[in-house]
């Protein structure tokens, strides 16, 4: 039995597997959030808890998932007096609970909670690419935890440079899959929205922010203009003032383009498997790397093929047999757009591909295991 991080335990404490406390913010939902949902609906050996400082969707979800969730309360580094309440809310959950490992999904919660956590073993979570310009990510570099788990090895790689004394555990993520199996879905999609089999459909789905590549992936539609019958699905919502001002300079950019008949923003959406099911290709081109990239493998499993550009983690998912990479440039996404609208058959083989490939990545009945055993390296480090 390793050495416990938390004072103070009994011996009837001391014989469970082990306790994680996860730190995630609450107030917004995408990659991180997605994974911490995943966790929480898996089997699992190890015993885990989930302190959030905001109320929302990311709560909603993992208490409908059976999860112990404390919602710490609203805090903001750049008000100082925000984090009073929420840090003494977190004391008394450590003194309370005693876990074996408090894992920090960002740099800022790991900044946030660092008053509280003084006795405790700590790890942080790399989802993203670590940038030495950013001031949370190089404090946290000055004064780093004890163990540092990565989605990738483009995010680990990132905070090897930044912590190069400590060595990343890639535990990678995992992904549901979550597409519909009962017959009928794709026509029922397609009906809903006005479109015939004989259109092909290019699908996006992110948050609306300006690294995800909407207006590149424009640029490249205005280009395929003249490549048979298909058309475009943005989906995304807005949460925050600058995203739905992105938003407005992407609808902009459509009309500009005349692309108004072709493009359609979808918005929020709930029902995301389906809209995948209704698709034929999944077009993502990040113009900024992303750490790892769930919704390619959502992606994948429901048999499409995925377009990226080559940064990233998308290097370690999306390869030849699945799909393809490019240069961040509209005329290269053009290309293999235009070269898959003219071979159905390509598309539907790349899917198969796909699906396979995405159940050997991240199947959670096999990555969450993998997942937990890199937070028991953490605990023993």
């Amino acid at each position: 039995m390793w050495q416990k991080g938390a004072p103070g335990r009994t011996n009837e404490e001391a014989n469970v597997a082990g306790r994680v406390l996860h730190l995630a913010a609450g107030n917004l939902y995408g990659g991180v959030e997605s994974f911490l949902v995943t966790l929480a609906r898996s089997p699992r050996r190890l015993e885990h808890r989930f302190a959030l400082f905001f109320e929302g969707r990311l709560a909603s979800e993992l208490r409908a998932a059976g999860a112990d969730v404390e919602v710490l309360g609203p805090a903001r580094l750049g008000r100082p007096w925000t984090l009073v309440g929420p840090q003494l809310r977190l004391r008394r959950l450590l003194s309370t609970w005693r876990p074996d490992l408090v894992l920090s999904h960002s740099t800022w919660l790991k900044l946030v909670a660092a008053p509280a956590l003084p006795g405790y073993r700590q790890a942080l979570f790399v989802h993203g690419q670590m940038d030495p310009r950013n001031r949370l990510d190089k404090l946290t570099a000055r004064f780093p935890p004890r163990a540092l788990l990565a989605n990738s090895e483009f995010s680990a790689a990132s905070a090897s440079t930044l912590m190069p004394r400590l060595t990343p555990l890639v535990a990678g993520c995992p992904v549901e899959d979550r597409t519909p199996k009962e017959p009928g879905v794709r026509q029922a999609v397609r009906q809903e929205l006005g479109v015939s089999e004989e259109t092909t459909v290019i699908l996006q789905v992110s948050r609306m922010e300006p690294g995800k590549g909407h207006a590149l992936l424009v640029e490249a539609l205005a280009q395929l203009e003249r490549h048979g019958a298909w058309e475009c699905w943005l989906v995304g919502g807005t949460q925050r003032p600058e995203e739905q001002s992105y938003v407005e300079r992407l609808r902009a950019q459509v009309a500009e383009r005349g692309l108004t008949e072709r493009v359609r923003f979808l918005g929020q959406r709930s029902d995301i498997p389906r809209l995948l099911t209704g698709a034929d290709v999944f077009c993502h081109p990040n113009v900024v790397p992303e750490g790892f990239g769930i919704v390619f493998i959502e992606a994948m499993y429901a048999g499409l093929p995925v377009l990226t550009t080559d940064i990233g983690g998308a290097r370690e998912i999306v390869d030849e047999s699945c799909g393809a990479r490019v240069q961040p440039r509209a005329d290269a996404v053009t290309e293999v757009l235009a070269h898959w609208l003219a071979d159905p058959g390509q598309r539907q083989a790349l899917g198969r591909a796909g699906r396979q490939r995405a159940e050997r990545l991240c199947l959670p009945s096999i990555r969450v295991g993998l997942v937990e055993d890199a937070l028991e390296r953490a605990m023993r480090s």
